[in-house]
């Protein structure tokens, strides 16, 4: 993709990396990269060669016990990044993390030889990177109190709510078995919440979706 396109792009999408150097630079060095609605971008154990900087679509990202149980974690938006691909970069520690794209999804992929470079001598790249990092530290910190303090109904309507936000509509694809997998629950126990939700007025049911009425 020509330069102009991808300065396009970081304009609207990442206004606050304003310093024309570093959106040069980016645009000289990034990546144009698209994944369909389910692909997978990063795997776990997998060495990270770039950073995401998402411009279209959202990510899912997940995390993997020792028995291989899947916990979701939280969803990237368009004018994100990944922080943990930050210290993954940095340290050339191989992905504790699965990232997949929760629908048709765009973004800019930065080479990891740059990002510690571009710490030193552009504050936008730097104050990017550090809000980034607080951002997902407060998702993670929500996530944690979700499992330990909410009850699962509590955390099923935070789970609908942040997938709403990421797809932007009240209409999300998903099936019972996806939502139990994303907050390690029976299928059987998640069926019967979403059918009290619905009698509740808060969801409609419908076969791979969920209508949110909240």
């Amino acid at each position: 993709m020509p330069e102009t396109n991808i300065s396009d792009l970081l304009r609207n999408h990442f206004p606050q990396l304003a310093e024309l150097p570093l959106q040069k630079e980016i645009a000289e060095v990034g990546q144009v990269m698209e994944f369909k609605a389910g692909e997978m971008i990063m795997d776990y154990g997998s060495y990270i060669r770039m950073v995401p900087l998402l411009i279209k679509g959202s990510i899912k990202v997940l995390r993997e016990d020792k028995e291989g149980n899947e916990l979701f974690l939280y969803f990237l938006e368009s004018g994100q990044t990944c922080s943990m691909s930050f210290t993954c970069c940095m340290m050339h520690k191989k992905s504790i993390i699965r990232t997949i794209a929760e629908d048709d999804t765009t973004l800019i992929g930065i080479p990891i030889k740059h990002i510690d470079d571009w710490m030193t001598r552009y504050q936008s790249w730097k104050n990017f990177v550090m809000l980034s990092y607080d951002q997902r530290m407060n998702e993670l910190l929500q996530t944690l109190d979700s499992i330990a303090f909410k009850q699962m109904d509590d955390r099923l309507l935070t789970y609908l709510t942040q997938k709403s936000e990421a797809h932007q509509s009240k209409i999300i694809p998903v099936t019972h078995r996806g939502i139990a997998k994303d907050l390690n629950a029976s299928r059987e126990a998640i069926s019967r919440l979403l059918k009290q939700l619905e009698k509740l007025g808060k969801v409609k049911l419908s076969r791979n979706q969920i209508e949110i009425l909240f």
